[in-house]
């Protein structure tokens, strides 16, 4: 594999558990305990949904190679380079005015395109687009966003019987949380495969308003995540909760304000650094303590927060994160 264009740290072994949001790496942690559960998943949705993904994308859009979008092309390899992936993404472009981008498959995973995005970022923004669909890839976040969009279906078909309605909506709303901290987790990854933490923000940015950069600023942008952070009063902390269901991606001003608050707690740097997690020892990572690291993690975030709604329900989520930690450690000794 052939070096980045410029001297961006590589990575040699890291694991996705360097820059995974704790709520997500409790997760996963707990899926890749569950023996052969993905094995499972990726038999019954991957034998044919992604070998009919793959041929679709290779008959309808523009595969990247060194002939064609070569500069989209160099930065998938150097995303793979950086964070250490034995096999380079292969990346489509498809030809769409909504800027959006896409990781899918679980065996031979691909990256999707759309020539809104390409035309909405500079170079710099497109690489932390791209680091940021090659992280959902190493931490394996198809396989979960598989099983969320299962049971988004199977509530959907279920909704005249009240009770499995209540139930899977439950499981659902969970799914989601779980699936906008993968987000999170995946905007960390970007910026450790793009190492330009000011193109990184501005990615985030430009999908909230756009391309007039020369428009927007940045510290502008990060006051409007503290006053959405403070604004109003408890109806309208209940209002910001409602606003959140059925969404699988964090509100921009959101994904801006947390990306730019990990990179100032110097996790970055200590990457770059060569301080983090080698996949080597993924085997070893012990689901108690990662419960514990989302919970610690949720705690500091509400005592963080201006949120008048967030306040009136610390305690009753307090409670709630208690029990959780109880059932998973309960769980976690019948385990070993």
């Amino acid at each position: 594999m052939t070096t980045p264009d410029r001297n961006r740290v590589q990575l040699p072994g890291i694991s996705s558990r360097a820059y995974e949001h704790p709520a997500d790496r409790s997760a996963l942690v707990a899926m890749r305990s569950l023996s052969g559960f993905d094995a499972v998943l990726k038999r019954t949705s991957g034998l044919f949904s992604e070998r009919r993904l793959r041929l679709m994308f290779l008959a309808s859009a523009v595969r990247t190679t060194d002939t064609q979008f070569r500069a989209l092309y160099d930065m998938g390899r150097d995303s793979a380079y950086i964070l250490d992936l034995h096999r380079i993404p292969e990346i489509y472009v498809q030809q769409d005015p909504k800027a959006y981008a896409m990781a899918i498959g679980f065996d031979e995973p691909f990256i999707i395109v759309s020539t809104g995005l390409l035309d909405l970022m500079d170079e710099e923004e497109l690489r932390f687009v791209v680091g940021h669909e090659t992280s959902h890839i190493l931490s394996g976040h198809a396989v979960y966003g598989t099983m969320l969009a299962i049971l988004t279906r199977l509530a959907t078909r279920v909704a005249w019987i009240p009770l499995g309605y209540i139930g899977l909506r439950v499981i659902v709303a969970a799914l989601e949380e779980w699936q906008r901290k993968a987000e999170m987790s995946a905007d960390r990854g970007g910026l450790i495969a793009g190492q330009d933490p000011d193109a990184a923000l501005r990615a985030l940015m430009k999908l909230a308003g756009g391309s007039r950069l020369h428009e927007m600023n940045i510290e502008a942008f990060l006051d409007q995540a503290r006053e959405y952070d403070t604004a109003g009063d408890v109806r309208d902390g209940l209002l910001k909760v409602l606003n959140m269901l059925g969404t699988t991606h964090p509100f921009a001003v959101t994904r801006v304000a947390e990306l730019d608050r990990w990179r100032r707690t110097g996790e970055y740097d200590r990457i770059l650094a060569g301080d983090y997690p080698r996949r080597e020892d993924d085997a070893n990572a012990r689901l108690t303590d990662e419960i514990k690291a989302a919970a610690n993690s949720y705690r500091e975030s509400w005592a963080q927060s201006q949120d008048p709604f967030i306040g009136v329900l610390r305690d009753v989520a307090e409670g709630a994160v208690n029990a959780g930690e109880r059932i998973f450690n309960r769980f976690a000794r019948r385990e070993n």
